[in-house]
C-alpha cells in the first residue's frame, strides 16, 4: 500500500491537486498532516487534520485504519513536536498506532522509534533545514517501510529514502 504524505501547504493548492495527478497511478491514499489554509471542498481526497493557522473544522486528529495497522495523523502543535517526539510515542502507544504523520516543524523526517515509525513529510510551501518543499510517499506492506521523499517537483530525494524491515 502506498499512501501520500503532505504537510504545511498553507494555501497552496495547484500543487497539491498536482503531486496527486502525478502520483495517482500509484498511491491508494493522501494525508494532510495541517497547516493547508484551504476549505473542506479542496480537500476531499485527503484523510486532513487541523493545524495552528487552520480555521475549518478539520479533526484535531485522526486514526486510519489499514491492512497493515493503524495510523495516527495530527499537526503535532499539540505534542510539543519540535522539542521531542516523546508526546507523540506515548500518543502512539495509547491508540496502538504503528506509523505516526505528523507537521508543524516544515523538516522533513523518517524516524523508526522502537516499533513506531514516525513521518514529518515536510512542507511543500516553506521548508526548514533544507531548502527543497517537499512531501512524501510511504510504501508499506507485511515486511515493513520504505519512506521516500520528493521535492515540489517531483524529484525523488534519494539521500532521504528510508527503509525499515519487520522483524
Amino acid at each position: 500500500m502506498k499512501i501520500g504524505i503532505v504537510s504545511d501547504s498553507h494555501s497552496l493548492v495547484r500543487e497539491l491537486n498536482d503531486l496527486q495527478k502525478r502520483h495517482e497511478k500509484e498511491v491508494s491514499m493522501w494525508i494532510h498532516c495541517g497547516d493547508s489554509e484551504l476549505e473542506k471542498t479542496q480537500l476531499e481526497s485527503f484523510h486532513v487534520v487541523k493545524g495552528n493557522c487552520d480555521f475549518v473544522d478539520f479533526p484535531k486528529e485522526q486514526c486510519i485504519t489499514t491492512p497493515f495497522g493503524q495510523i495516527f495523523v495530527t499537526h503535532g502543535h499539540h505534542y510539543q513536536v519540535k522539542s521531542s517526539l516523546i508526546p507523540l510515542k506515548y500518543k502512539s502507544q495509547e491508540v496502538n498506532a504503528k506509523v505516526v504523520c505528523f507537521g508543524h516543524t516544515h523538516v522533513a523526517m523518517a524516524e523508526l522509534v522502537e516499533d513506531v515509525l514516525f513521518i514529518n513529510p515536510g512542507s511543500i510551501q516553506k521548508p526548514r533545514i533544507r531548502v527543497e518543499k517537499t512531501y512524501c510517499i510511504l510504501n508499506w506492506d507485511e515486511t515493513g517501510f520504505s519512506v521516500h521523499f520528493y521535492d515540489i517537483t517531483g524529484q525523488e530525494m534519494i539521500d532521504m529514502q528510508r527503509t525499515y524491515h519487520i522483524v
